[in-house]
C-alpha cells in the first residue's frame, strides 16, 4: 500500500494587483466626490427654492395687507364721505321746507360724518402717493366748502328768520360740483382697489409659478441623479457582479474589469487579482488532481492486494491452523495422562493459543467487514434482531443463570439487520460475561426517542467500569481483564462503536448513580434512514466471531 504524501504547506496569499489599473483608478472622482456634488446641488436647489417660496408668500402678505389693511378702509371712508356730503344737502333742503331743528339734524351729522371720514382718508395720500388721493380729497373738501359757505349756510340762516331763501338753482350747481368731485375720489379709490386686488391675483399666480418650477426642477434633478447614479454607479457595479458571477459559476479565465467611480474600478482591481490566485490555485489543483488519480490507482492496486491478502487470512491461513489446533487436540487426547505432566500442560498451551488465534483472525475481519459488505440500508426491527441476538447467546445465559429482558416496542430503525444484531449480541454477551460472582447476571435492553434519533440503551447488573477506563474500552484490543479471568480478543466493544458510527449514531458509558452496581451503554441510531458508503464484495463471506471481547 502508498503511503500518503505530506499535506502541502500552504503558503499565504498575496494578490498582486495590476498597477495600470490601480494608476487609472487613481484619476477617477471617488463616490464620496459624487455623493458631495450631488449634494451641493440638491442643496443649492433647496436653498434657492425656499428663498423663491419665501419671497412669494411674502409677496402675497404685502398684496393681502395693502388690500384690506389700507385700500378697503380708505374705499369705505371715501363711501362714508360721499353719503355724508348728501346727507347734508338732504339736511339743508329739509329744512328750507320747514324750519325745523329736528330736519337739519342730518346736515350736522353730516358734518361730523365727513370730518370724520376725512380723516380717515387723509392718511392714504402717504400710503398711495401715485393715486393722488389727497388732491381728490382737497378737490372734494374745496367744493363742500364753497356749497356750505355760498348756499347752505346763508339757506339756513335766511330759513331760520324768515328771510327769502337763496336761488335753490345755484345751490344745486354747487352740489353738483361737491358730487363729482366725491365721485372722482371714489373712481380714484375703486381703481386703486382693483389694483391692489390685481397684485394679490399677481402674487398668487407667482407663487403658483414657483411651485411649479420647484416641482419641475426637483423631478428634472431626481431624473438626472437617477441617471446619473445608474450610470455612474449601478451599471459598473452590474457589469461587475456579473463578470464575478461568471468567474463564480467556473469561467475562471474571465477578467473581471471595474469601471466608473474609483472604488468600483479599485474593487474590481481586487476580485481580478483574487481571481488571478484562483486561477493559479485551479491550475495547481488540477496537477494535484492528476497526481491525485495517480495516487488513487495505486491505491486501488494496494487494495486489491488487500483483498487479497484478507482472502488468504480467511482461507489459507485459516486452513494450516486448523490442522494445528486439530493435531494438538488429537494429541492431547491420545496423549493425555501418558506423557509427564510438563508435556501435558505444553500440549494445552498450543491448543489454547491455536484457538484464540483462530478467534483473533476472526474478529480482526469483522472488524474490517464493517461497512464495506452491506447491502444497504433497509428498516430494521430492533424487537426481532434483539430477541434473535439473545436467542444466540442462550447457551451464556443458561451457563450463567442469567435473564435478558428486551423491552416491548423497541422501535425500526434504517440499518444492516447483521451488523445490528452483531452490536447488539457484543453488548448483551458482555453484559452476561463481566456479571458479579454469584449474582445472576440480568440484561435490559430498552429505547427511548429523542429528538431525530433513537436513544437505545443495554444496561446491566454487573460489576462495572471505573470511571478512568471508560475511554479506553471502545480502543482495539484493549483489555482491562486478564485473559485467564475474563475470555475474549479485545475487539467486542471496538466492533460496537464502529457499527454505530457506520449507522450516524454515537456510543457511550452512562453510570448512572454511584450506589447502583452494573453498567449501561446508550448508543443512539438516527430516526431517518442514511445513505450507507458503498459495499465491498472482495469481504464478502467473512463470518463475524460470536465471541468478540
Amino acid at each position: 500500500m502508498t503511503a500518503p504524501a505530506p499535506a502541502r504547506r500552504r503558503r499565504p496569499v498575496r494578490l498582486r494587483l495590476d498597477p495600470a489599473t490601480m494608476e487609472d483608478a487613481q484619476q477617477r472622482w471617488t463616490l464620496r466626490r459624487w455623493f458631495t456634488v450631488g449634494a451641493t446641488i440638491l442643496g443649492l436647489l433647496s436653498v434657492l427654492a425656499v428663498a423663491l417660496g419665501a419671497w412669494a408668500v411674502m409677496r402675497i402678505a404685502g398684496a393681502r395687507t395693502a388690500l384690506y389693511d389700507d385700500v378697503t378702509p380708505a374705499v369705505t371712508a371715501g363711501q362714508n364721505l360721499s353719503a355724508a356730503l348728501l346727507d347734508q344737502e338732504t339736511g339743508v333742503r329739509g329744512y328750507t321746507i320747514l324750519a325745523n331743528d329736528e330736519f337739519l339734524a342730518p346736515y350736522v351729522n353730516g358734518r361730523a360724518a365727513e370730518a370724520a371720514a376725512v380723516d380717515v382718508l387723509r392718511p392714504f395720500d402717504r400710503t398711495f402717493p401715485g393715486a393722488g388721493l389727497g388732491t381728490a380729497l382737497q378737490r372734494v373738501e374745496t367744493a363742500a366748502d364753497t356749497w356750505r359757505r355760498d348756499y347752505a349756510e346763508p339757506t339756513i340762516a335766511a330759513a331760520r328768520t324768515g328771510a327769502p331763501i337763496p336761488d335753490a338753482q345755484q345751490g344745486r350747481q354747487l352740489f353738483n360740483e361737491v358730487r363729482a368731485a366725491s365721485a372722482g375720489l371714489l373712481v380714484g379709490l375703486q381703481d386703486e382697489r382693483l389694483a391692489a386686488r390685481q397684485r394679490l391675483d399677481s402674487s398668487i399666480t407667482f407663487l403658483a409659478v414657483v411651485g411649479i418650477a420647484i416641482t419641475v426642477v426637483a423631478a428634472v434633478f431626481l431624473l438626472l441623479a437617477a441617471i446619473g447614479l445608474r450610470k455612474v454607479i449601478l451599471s459598473p457595479i452590474r457589469r461587475l457582479a456579473g463578470q464575478t458571477r461568471q468567474v463564480v459559476q467556473g469561467s475562471v479565465g474571465t477578467r473581471v474589469l471595474g469601471s466608473g467611480p474609483r472604488e468600483i474600478v479599485e474593487l474590481g482591481a481586487d476580485v481580478e487579482a483574487m481571481r488571478s490566485h484562483i486561477q493559479r490555485e485551479v491550475d495547481e489543483l488540477q496537477e494535484a488532481n492528476a497526481q491525485l488519480d495517480d495516487r488513487t490507482r495505486d491505491l486501488e492496486r494496494s487494495n486489491r492486494d488487500l483483498e487479497q491478502f484478507a482472502y488468504v487470512a480467511s482461507h489459507d491461513l485459516q486452513e494450516p491452523l486448523r490442522k494445528v489446533s486439530s493435531f494438538c487436540q488429537l494429541l492431547q487426547r491420545r496423549y493425555g495422562g501418558k506423557l509427564d505432566e510438563r508435556a501435558d500442560q505444553y500440549i494445552e498451551f498450543a491448543v489454547d493459543g491455536a484457538q484464540r488465534m483462530q478467534r483473533l483472525i476472526n474478529d480482526l475481519l469483522a472488524f474490517s467487514r464493517v461497512g464495506r459488505t452491506t447491502t444497504g440500508f433497509e428498516p430494521v426491527d430492533l424487537n426481532k434482531v434483539a430477541r434473535a441476538a439473545a436467542t444466540q447467546l442462550a447457551s451464556a445465559v443458561e451457563e450463567t443463570g442469567g435473564e435478558v429482558a428486551i423491552a416491548d416496542g423497541l422501535p425500526t430503525v434504517p440499518g444492516d439487520p447483521s451488523l445490528i444484531q452483531q452490536l447488539l449480541m457484543n453488548l448483551i454477551g458482555n453484559a452476561l460475561k463481566f456479571h458479579r460472582a454469584d449474582v445472576p447476571p440480568l440484561v435490559r435492553v430498552d429505547a427511548v426517542l429523542r429528538g431525530d434519533e433513537w436513544e437505545i440503551s443495554v444496561s446491566d447488573n454487573g460489576i462495572g467500569i471505573e470511571p478512568e477506563f471508560v475511554d479506553k474500552i471502545f480502543v482495539i484490543f484493549q483489555r482491562l481483564h486478564g485473559r485467564e479471568v475474563y475470555a475474549g480478543t479485545g475487539i467486542g466493544l471496538a466492533l460496537a462503536k464502529k457499527i454505530v458510527e457506520f449507522h450516524g449514531g454515537r456510543i457511550w458509558v452512562d453510570h448512572g448513580a454511584a450506589d447502583e452496581p452494573g453498567t449501561t451503554f446508550r448508543l443512539t441510531l438516527p430516526v431517518s434512514p442514511a445513505a450507507p458508503p458503498p459495499a465491498d464484495p472482495a469481504l464478502a463471506g467473512a463470518v463475524p466471531s460470536k465471541e468478540s471481547s
